[in-house]
């Protein structure tokens, strides 16, 4: 299996978890991305990865950049065992902690546990609006994040609130130029872009 289906999703996640628990660890990880749109139901397609976002501990949320060594070990046996890329489970989207998520991110996260080694939150549909849309223009065309989008049936305020937050994480003009095209794409025209 190299890609991560609706079906096989659940499935890697409580494996992760019964190796967690197997190695006497316990973690939460907050993910966002093509998986966590499986996980939730919000589309129909498969991904090659699990993008973590942050680590989860006592409430607050941390950087997942590194992974700890007890994470990257369970990881790398579920590869294995399931022959998946070896970095299947990542902190591609770390980044996006230090920048900022969008406001009330954490009160929105969809819970879920797979056994007592993992519990995974996963991004709400509002949310990944905001990330998708980001990535969709850094993207520069029609690709797997304009469907995703899409397929979220993003309302223009949704557009614009996840057009605004994007706009602190890049604030050039030529950003602003392509997020203005992306918009217009999307059927949103003549909006005000500050916060």
């Amino acid at each position: 299996m190299s890609n991560i289906t609706p079906e096989s999703s659940d499935l890697l996640l409580v494996a992760l978890g019964e190796q967690l628990a197997a190695r006497g660890e316990q973690f939460e990880l907050v993910v966002i991305g093509g998986s966590a749109l499986l996980a939730l139901g919000l589309v129909e397609r498969t991904t090659k990865d699990v993008d973590i976002v942050a680590l989860r501990s006592d409430g607050e949320l941390e950087s997942a950049d590194p992974l700890p060594d007890g994470l990257v070990a369970a990881r790398d046996l579920v590869a294995r065992d399931f022959s998946l890329l070896p970095r299947w489970l990542n902190p591609g989207p770390a980044k996006l902690l230090e920048f900022g998520l969008p406001d009330g991110f954490v009160g929105r996260l969809e819970r879920r546990d797979y056994g007592p080694g993992l519990v995974v939150y996963f991004a709400s549909r509002y949310d990944q609006i905001h990330f998708k849309l980001y990535a969709a223009v850094d993207e520069g065309g029609p690709g797997k994040h304009e469907a995703d989008l899409r397929a979220l049936e993003p309302t223009d305020a949704e557009l614009i609130a996840a057009a605004r937050w994007s706009r602190s994480h890049d604030p050039s003009p030529g950003y602003e130029e392509e997020l203005r095209g992306a918009l217009e794409f999307l059927g949103v025209s003549d909006v005000d872009l500050r916060a």
